[in-house]
C-alpha cells in the first residue's frame, strides 16, 4: 500500500547524520510505519563533503546553505544535527517556516534559548522530536514498562554513570569539526550537556522531574591545542561532573560522567531502587536488563538477567529471531519508527523540545550548584 511521503531535510554530515541517514533508509524496511520518509536534501556548508555525503548514502540533492533549505515549500521536516550553538538559530527559522522538527540532543547551548526555542516551536504548532536515542534500546524500554506497572512499588533510589575515557591524553586538541565538544563556545558545556543529558532525560523519563541539585565539576587538562593551529588556549569544559538530586517523589538520584575513565569507551548505567524490587542496566551489554524482585521465594530470590531479545520484548518484533540482538543504529530506527507513528496517530510518543528543556534546564542548574557549590533549585519547563 502506498504510504504518505515525508520529504527530509538533513543538516549536518557528521557522526550522528550517519545514525540518522540510516534511519532514513531501514526504517520502512522493519516498522510498518505511516509515512515513508524521502531523503531530499543533505545540507553542510562543506560542498564536497556534503556531495560524497549524499552519493553514499542515497540523498537526492545537496544544498550549502541551510537557510535555503528550510525555506524550500517541498521539505517537511527538517533533521538537525549541527553543533549545539546553531541549534537556536535553525530552530527559529524552521518554526517560522511551519517545519516539524528533529533535534540531535542537547536541545540548547542553555535553558534560556531553550525557552525561546519550545516557545517558538509550540507556536507554529508542528511535531517536534529529540534523538534521546537510549529511550528507544529495548532494555531500556522495558524497564519503563516495568516501573509504570508499579513492580518496583515507590522508587527510593536512582544512581546512573556515564563514563568515557577519549580525553585522556593531553594531546588532544580542542574544537574543529571532529571535537568541536571540546570547546565551551561551540558546545556550551562538557560532559554535562553531552552525556548527563542523556542520564537526566533517563531518569526523569523514569521517575519524574527533580527538585534541587548538588553538584561538583572538574576541568583536569587546564589547556589544550586549538584544532588547526598551535596555540594553546584554557580549556572551559567541564571534563567530569558528579551531581545529588532530589526528585519531587522523594526518591534519591547520584549521577557521575567523566571522559576520564580509563577503559571506559561509552558505558551508561542506571539503577533503580524501589520498595518492591530493583532494576539496573548498563549500555556495553545493551541487550541485557537486571531484575531483582522481592517478592520472589527465598530460596530462589536473587538478580536474574533478562535477554531482551525475544519478540515480546520492545521493538524486537521488527527484528531478527530471538537470540539476536540489535545495536546503536537500529535504537535510532526504533526513535524514528515512534517518531513517524506519532506523526499519523497525533499521540506524542518521544520526547519532545518541551521535555528536551526540562533536561537543559537541569543541567543548567546542575552547572550553576558547581559553581556556587551549593544546592540549586530546578526550575520549572
Amino acid at each position: 500500500m502506498a504510504k504518505k511521503k515525508l520529504n527530509i531535510g538533513l543538516i549536518g554530515c557528521g557522526f550522528m547524520g550517519k545514525a540518522h541517514s540510516n534511519a532514513y533508509l531501514k526504517v520502512g524496511k522493519f516498522f510498518n510505519v505511516p509515512y515513508e520518509p524521502v531523503m531530499k536534501v543533505i545540507c553542510d556548508s562543506n560542498a564536497e563533503k556534503a556531495r560524497c555525503f549524499g552519493d553514499n548514502w542515497g540523498w537526492q540533492e545537496v544544498e550549502t546553505d541551510w537557510r535555503k533549505m528550510v525555506a524550500r515549500d517541498d521539505i517537511d521536516v527538517v533533521d538537525i544535527c549541527t553543533p549545539n550553538n546553531t541549534h537556536r538559530e535553525i530552530v527559529l527559522a524552521c518554526a517560522a517556516a511551519g517545519k516539524i522538527m528533529a533535534l540531535e540532543k542537547p536541545l540548547a547551548m542553555d535553558a534560556a534559548e531553550g525557552r525561546e526555542m519550545v516557545a517558538a516551536a509550540e507556536k507554529a504548532g508542528k511535531p517536534t522530536m529529540v534523538w534521546f536515542n537510549y529511550r528507544r534500546v529495548p532494555a531500556a524500554s522495558l524497564a519503563k514498562q516495568i516501573i509504570d506497572e508499579g513492580k518496583l512499588g515507590r522508587i527510593f533510589h536512582y544512581r546512573a554513570k556515564y563514563l568515557q575515557d577519549y580525553t585522556i591524553s593531553p594531546d588532544v586538541p580542542q574544537g574543529g569539526d571532529a571535537l568541536w565538544r571540546l570547546d565551551a563556545k561551540v558546545a556550551g558545556s562538557g560532559v554535562t550537556g553531552d552525556l548527563l543529558a542523556h542520564s537526566i532525560d533517563m531518569a526523569t523519563w523514569f521517575i519524574g522531574p527533580m527538585a534541587r541539585v548538588c553538584a561538583m565539576t572538574e576541568t583536569f587538562i587546564k589547556e589544550r591545542v586549538m584544532a588547526g593551529s598551535e596555540k594553546k588556549m584554557p580549556v572551559t569544559i567541564d571534563d567530569a561532573c558528579a551531581f545529588l538530586a532530589r526528585f519531587e517523589n522523594g526518591a534519591l538520584g547520584t549521577f557521575e560522567s567523566t571522559r576520564y575513565a580509563c577503559g571506559r569507551k561509552n558505558q551508561n548505567t542506571f539503577e533503580v531502587n524501589g520498595e518492591y524490587g530493583s532494576l539496573a542496566f548498563d549500555l556495553e551489554t545493551a541487550h541485557e536488563l537486571e531484575y531483582f524482585n522481592h517478592a520472589d521465594p527465598i530460596s530462589v530470590r536473587g538478580w536474574r538477567t533478562i535477554q531482551t531479545w525475544d519478540s515480546k520484548h520492545p521493538y524486537m518484533k521488527n527484528w531478527w529471531v530471538p537470540g539476536c540482538g540489535i545495536g546503536y543504529e537500529h535504537w535510532h530506527i526504533n526513535a524514528l519508527a515512534d517518531f513517524l507513528e506519532s506523526l499519523g496517530s497525533g499521540k506524542k510518543l518521544c520526547p519532545d523540545f518541551r521535555d528536551a528543556l526540562g533536561t537543559q534546564i537541569v543541567c543548567d542548574a546542575v552547572l550553576e550548584s558547581a559553581k556556587k557549590e551549593k544546592w540549586v533549585a530546578v526550575a520549572k519547563p
